[in-house]
């Protein structure tokens, strides 16, 4: 049966200085490898981050994986019209989408029709996985990474 799989996750760790956009720490590199190694192996189709270096930095890696190109979004944007728009253009393959901690819980309980906790802005390594089969509920599954 065809299935879409959406893999969302917060950006990985983030400089803490006192730039706007600040970049990914060397942690949060390695997370980011770290993430493309999990999804080695995935038929990934899409990847998706907001305009921010420390989004676009973490999908990269996927991203060059498949040899695709980060599609960015707008993270201010209403979470239930960007996931009705991931479902549209997507019906199969897994799409990476890379958020921020005030995001990623909304844009997963859009897709995945259920509630969502908050993440703490200390944690980055919420990694979920929402499967989406034609004509069934979601099924949404979360680990760390």
């Amino acid at each position: 049966m065809d299935a879409v799989r959406f893999i969302v996750v917060r950006h990985a760790e983030k400089q803490l200085d006192d730039t706007p956009d600040p970049a990914l720490t060397s942690a949060g590199q390695a997370r980011a490898r770290t993430l493309a190694t999990l999804l080695q192996k995935r038929d990934v189709v899409a990847t998706y981050a907001t305009d921010l270096r420390r989004t676009q930095q973490t999908a990269q890696p996927v991203a060059q994986a498949h040899g695709l190109a980060v599609i960015a979004y707008d993270a201010d944007g209403p979470a239930a019209p960007f996931a009705a728009r991931l479902q549209h253009d997507h019906a199969t393959g897994t799409v990476l989408v890379v958020g921020h901690s005030n995001t990623v819980p909304d844009i997963v309980s859009a897709l995945c029709k259920c509630v969502v906790a908050p993440i703490d802005e200390r944690d980055y390594g919420n990694l979920y996985d929402i499967r989406i089969e034609r004509d069934t509920e979601p099924v949404l599954s979360q680990r760390r990474y």
